[in-house]
């Protein structure tokens, strides 16, 4: 498993008056994903993340990412590709911790993936990008 840097760590808190500690939601600015090939880009409202749920994001070059609020507050960005079956679907996936690690399961066949590496916690072979991503107006992660 690949150790997180500034630029691998998907997570971002959701800091301040408005953060899921004092309302239990996400800061009221956009959510943003950076995308190497277009900067900064709005994906969501912050109303759009529930804890445990995620949502998917179409970004410009084609590809997908899947955006997760866990329950701690901090918001993390992964492809929704899942790498075992090519199917966009890790949006649609479990939530969960492992080792103090958050991670979602793929719906389909159930294989893990680190939300701060994207590396798979149950195939040392396969990965998913990771996405840095930030509220607009709050902190960003890398």
């Amino acid at each position: 498993m690949t150790a997180p840097t500034a630029e691998h760590h998907a997570a971002a808190p959701a800091d301040g008056p408005h953060s899921p500690a004092a309302t239990g939601r996400p800061a009221a600015g956009p959510i943003e994903i950076h995308c190497p090939a277009a900067g900064w880009l709005p994906v969501c409202g912050p109303e759009a993340l529930l804890p445990g749920r995620g949502v998917a994001a179409l970004l410009p070059d084609g590809t997908q990412a899947a955006l997760f609020l866990d329950r701690g507050g901090r918001i993390h960005a992964i492809g929704n590709r899942d790498p075992f079956t090519g199917a966009q679907v890790l949006s649609r996936g479990l939530t969960g911790s492992a080792d103090g690690r958050p991670f979602v399961a793929s719906p389909l066949l159930k294989q893990r993936f680190d939300l701060l590496t994207g590396d798979c916690l149950d195939d040392p072979s396969a990965s998913v990008p990771v996405y840095r991503v930030r509220v607009r107006g709050g902190a960003s992660a890398g």
